[in-house]
């Protein structure tokens, strides 16, 4: 399953803190205990580390906050619907940052239908797909798990 919008913005000049051609980090998360604060944590500091923190404006603090929203929401469903996270990758570039969550289960995830704003749960996939500019699954090759994965872009700076 692979959803995307409208193109992405014209690549923008690499954040400071961010090596030319970008930098992946991944969080093993094999039975581990508190995994979504975890995660946050460390996409937290990933996002420091490459100057999507502190913000330079309101929009940038927004991308910023989502990506840290979405990783909760990703981590979150692969522990109520898949068995728990195996992985979290975090790969930033100059132009946006690629958030992927592996899991056990083969089975892709599927939106909630009908969507019911008023009922608890199943707005995991929903925000993901508001919130993202793309997202998708991949399941591994040997149907031991799938990632599920999206992309936030960067803000254009303030002038």
């Amino acid at each position: 399953m692979n959803t995307s919008r409208a193109e992405l913005p014209a690549p923008h000049p690499a954040p400071a803190g961010l090596p030319r051609g970008g930098q992946v980090r991944r969080l093993a998360l094999y039975g581990a205990r508190g995994s979504v604060g975890r995660c946050r944590d460390f996409a937290r500091q990933a996002l420091q580390d490459w100057n999507w923190l502190p913000a330079e404006d309101e929009e940038r603090q927004a991308a910023a906050d989502d990506v840290l929203l979405l990783v909760g929401e990703l981590v979150t469903n692969a522990c109520l619907h898949a068995g728990g996270p195996r992985q979290l990758l975090l790969h930033g570039t100059a132009g946006a940052v690629r958030v992927e969550v592996a899991d056990a289960s083969p089975v892709p995830p599927q939106p909630r239908t009908p969507h019911r704003p008023g009922r608890p749960g199943g707005h995991g996939l929903l925000t993901v797909a508001r919130l993202s500019q793309r997202w998708g699954v991949t399941v591994h090759e040997d149907r031991s798990g799938k990632s599920v994965w999206l992309e936030v872009t960067v803000p254009p700076a303030p002038r």
